[in-house]
């Protein structure tokens, strides 16, 4: 049975790995920027504040909920969407420790650049 590369690692680094990929577009982080703001959004008002089609906002909008960063529940017949606190704060957690253990690691003698 063929293993896939990603699961040579532990479930907290893919699952860390797998957020950062989703904030890794532009319009991803000012969707959350947006939601953190407002609480809760439709998905049209998201659209009337980006300048991207509703169909681009849509799949920007799977990406966040697919990873848990966003929750999405039905209100008629539009979506309302609104920030998953706990994740964010799982991914706040998972961050810092991450970095944490980066910056005490040795120094590679390569001079840092300012």
């Amino acid at each position: 049975m063929a293993i896939r590369k990603t699961e040579v690692f532990d479930v907290g680094t893919a699952r860390l790995a797998r957020m950062f990929k989703a904030l890794g577009h532009p319009a991803r982080v000012e969707i959350l920027r947006l939601l953190a703001q407002r609480g809760t959004c439709i998905c049209g008002e998201i659209v009337d504040e980006l300048p991207l089609a509703q169909a681009t906002v849509s799949q920007h909008l799977k990406a966040l909920k697919e990873v848990g960063l966003i929750h999405g529940e039905i209100d008629g017949p539009a979506v309302c969407y609104c920030v998953n606190r706990d994740a964010l704060d799982a991914m706040n957690a998972e961050t810092m420790a991450y970095f944490s253990s980066v910056c005490c690691a040795s120094p590679c003698g390569i001079p840092e650049s300012n």
